[in-house]
């Protein structure tokens, strides 16, 4: 084996793995000796050598063999620096980039969706903390918990936040430097640092920052050497005294394939929740979707129920709810109707089919049974007493309005009665909606808390 041979099996590697995955993994090998069976490769980190050993070291030495069958196995070797080489190429990194920070080029942060800003952003109960610690941190004041972290599932709000904060630590505080990025694109420049064998400027970089925010921290689990030096970055931040902001799918506690070390860091300062949203901030997250739309179609008035309706239906993720509303004004634009119910469940009838909730006949029995007070076993016993049997009526009516179980299946669930009995229980609650105003309201409350 020689340099000549490695530099014609580089060219055959390229046309087996790619050009991305050459330039990333198989251009910074370099070939150094083969010597007792063993051909020796210098690679720029251990991180690299073992990445290409796992992925394509079957590759290489199937290529190597072809042209020295001597080689039985290869190994990848980090070269040895002398200190002095180090300490200098330390020292003129760490001036560059004290240069580039200064200059303000050394920072490129994610863009910012001018959109999510705190007035944009409707509070209610279920993310009123972490939209309060949001605040807090975005005013640029001293640092009283490090790091935040905001949780939640998809559609909640949590990328919302973070892009408010940087948006208000710009506006109040443009001297700091503020580095806004997703997990994924930290992980994305920590390969490229150690592909370009640049590793030096990353860290400073990183380091240099006075406000870090990472979006979707779970996407780095499972990924070892990034975590690691995600980890060292956010421990250098937290001793300067720096704010780190993170948001994740879940609590760090939950974050499967996460080191320890690293959830235990997450944990240290304030975790929030961001709940899922209840009928009360839908339906204002609605209310103000209508005022930006109005600008973009004057003139253009939803009827009254609409979007209760919606907030009713829509119940996952907010992004949903939005993009419906969005959809709504502009069909009803195109086609010259006003936004009434018909014209809201034809042009939203895929979205309303996937967001409808399986409700189960059990769930309705717990909540009724929950509502009046009584126990489950007792209204779906045999006792016929009226504190009891209207409760019992009750749910039998939700049954048939909110799930698709047939009356006699109904019947079964509820002590194995008749399907008549049931029917009959149905036709009663139907009556007594419209003369007795407390059945109305225990009917509305109790459809409300199922949809939730």
């Amino acid at each position: 084996m020689t340099n000549e041979m490695w530099g014609q099996l580089r060219q055959r590697l390229q046309k087996t793995v790619g050009q991305n995955n050459f330039k990333a993994w198989i251009e910074p090998i370099e070939f150094r000796s083969a010597d007792d069976g063993i051909a020796v490769f210098h690679v720029p980190t251990n991180f690299l050598g073992n990445y290409v050993n796992q992925n394509y070291a079957d590759i290489i030495l199937h290529e190597v063999r072809a042209r020295s069958p001597e080689v039985r196995r290869l190994k990848f070797v980090v070269p040895a620096r002398t200190v002095e080489t180090e300490a200098a190429n330390t020292d003129t990194v760490i001036h560059r980039a004290a240069r580039q920070v200064q200059n303000g080029s050394a920072l490129t942060t994610a863009p910012l969706d001018t959109r999510f800003t705190f007035d944009s952003f409707v509070v209610g109960k279920p993310n009123e903390l972490a939209h309060a610690a949001a605040k807090r941190v975005a005013e640029g004041g001293p640092v009283t918990f490090n790091p935040l972290f905001l949780y939640g599932g998809v559609g909640l709000g949590k990328t919302h936040l973070m892009h408010a904060i940087a948006h208000e630590l710009r506006l109040r505080r443009p001297e700091l430097n503020v580095l806004y990025l997703s997990a994924e694109q930290f992980m994305y420049r920590f390969v490229q640092a150690l592909r370009d064998r640049k590793m030096m400027d990353f860290k400073e970089i990183f380091r240099s920052v006075d406000v870090l925010m990472v979006d979707d921290v779970q996407f780095i689990a499972g990924k070892g050497s990034t975590q690691e030096e995600f980890f060292h970055t956010f421990n250098a931040l937290v001793d300067q005294n720096k704010q780190i902001i993170i948001s994740g799918d879940r609590a760090p506690g939950e974050i499967k394939d996460m080191e320890e070390r690293v959830k235990s860091r997450l944990q240290c300062g304030l975790v929030v929740d961001l709940h899922p949203t209840d009928y009360e901030l839908r339906l204002g997250i609605l209310q103000s979707k209508v005022e930006q739309q109005r600008v973009n179609y004057p003139g253009l008035e939803v009827e009254n129920g609409v979007l209760e309706f919606l907030a009713h239906r829509i119940s996952t993720n907010v992004r949903v709810l939005e993009g419906a509303l969005t959809r709504l004004f502009a069909f009803a634009s195109l086609v010259g109707r006003e936004i009434n119910m018909e014209l809201t469940q034809d042009c939203l009838s895929d979205v309303l089919r996937a967001s409808e909730r399986k409700i189960t006949v059990e769930e309705i029995q717990r909540k009724v049974s929950d509502h009046y007070n009584i126990r489950l076993s007792d209204m779906i016993g045999p006792k016929r007493l009226r504190s009891y049997a209207r409760p019992r009526q009750v749910a039998m009516y939700l049954c048939k309005k909110m799930t698709s179980r047939s009356l006699p299946e109904i019947g079964r669930r509820f002590g194995g009665r008749d399907h008549t009995t049931v029917m009959h229980g149905v036709k009663r609650i139907e009556e007594l909606k419209v003369q007795d105003g407390q059945i109305a309201e225990d009917l509305e409350l109790l459809r409300r808390a199922l949809e939730e």
